[in-house]
């Protein structure tokens, strides 16, 4: 045992009966209650009807998961389809591999279907969403401790994780203590959720634009959290391919954010107990 460190989990998987319970996935469900229930409470807030939330939430996880293992899967596809390796393992979620931005992208395409059929407008429901949807990625980031991956490189702080001989990477086996990035960004995306809550207490955004904060203040953490670590990823001009995906995504955001108000868009759910616009077209 490690004196300046705290371990990894000693499993990660409990077996009831012939049913495995895996960890990686009770994560996973747990961010995605958090985000509903305090999307509800938002939603109510803003004078819409909380069962828009789970009725959307039923197309848009479905959508966010299939997009968020798309996008790991295109972007390292020879984990699972050069010789020697198993293409079968590319359905195995369990293992871990969730690209968020993948999960985003096919998550709103699920969230726009979801608000045609309740009548709600896209961005209306994504403002309310931001700050639950970014708390769920903070839960889910501790499916990646429970299984042993996605850590930083080699360290001595204090706050060390440790990872077992069977987890570390083939470069450094000899080397235990490692930087815990699942903690750092898990602790970033709590940040931003505040962040979020305050701006919306005081700030009278427009339609979209605290969606778009969301965006750009994870993007920020992530570029930084996403430089530390070692596990393996595909590199283009010196970057990993996620640091170059943050930057667009970014500068995208950024954008939005920065683009002015159209006369008349005060934004419909802005402000707690203000009447949710169901008469304008769902986007």
């Amino acid at each position: 045992m490690f004196l300046a460190s705290f371990p990894s989990p000693s499993q990660g998987v409990w077996h009831l009966g012939p049913i495995p319970i895996r960890a990686y996935a009770l994560c996973i469900i747990a961010g995605i209650v958090v985000a509903i229930w305090l999307t509800q409470r938002r939603w109510k807030a803003r004078g819409g009807n909380p069962d828009d939330v789970a009725d959307i939430a039923l197309w848009a996880v479905p959508f966010g998961i299939v997009g968020g293992r798309l996008y790991h899967v295109l972007t390292d596809p020879e984990l699972y389809f050069l010789p020697g390796r198993d293409p079968i393992k590319a359905f195995y979620i369990w293992d871990g591999g969730l690209g968020i931005w993948g999960a985003v992208a096919l998550g709103a395409v699920g969230a726009w279907i979801g608000c045609r059929r309740r009548g709600v407008n896209l961005w209306d429901f994504g403002d309310a969403l931001a700050p639950g949807l970014v708390l769920a990625q903070a839960v889910g980031r501790w499916g990646n401790y429970f299984n042993q991956e996605l850590y930083g490189g080699p360290t001595t702080v204090p706050w060390a994780l440790e990872i077992d001989p069977a987890h570390r990477p083939p470069d450094t086996p000899d080397i235990g203590l490692y930087h815990p990035t699942f903690l750092y960004e898990s602790m970033w995306n709590v940040a931003v959720a505040v962040l979020l809550l305050w701006v919306d207490r005081w700030f009278h955004l427009s339609r979209g634009k605290l969606f778009a904060l969301y965006v750009a203040a994870y993007t920020v953490g992530r570029g930084v959290i996403e430089a530390m670590r070692v596990d393996h990823a595909n590199h283009f001009l010196g970057l990993r391919l996620n640091d170059w995906t943050s930057l667009i995504v970014f500068l995208a955001a950024a954008t939005v954010l920065c683009w002015p108000r159209r006369r008349g868009d005060q934004g419909a759910a802005s402000r707690p107990g203000e009447q949710v616009s169901r008469d304008t077209p769902a986007v």
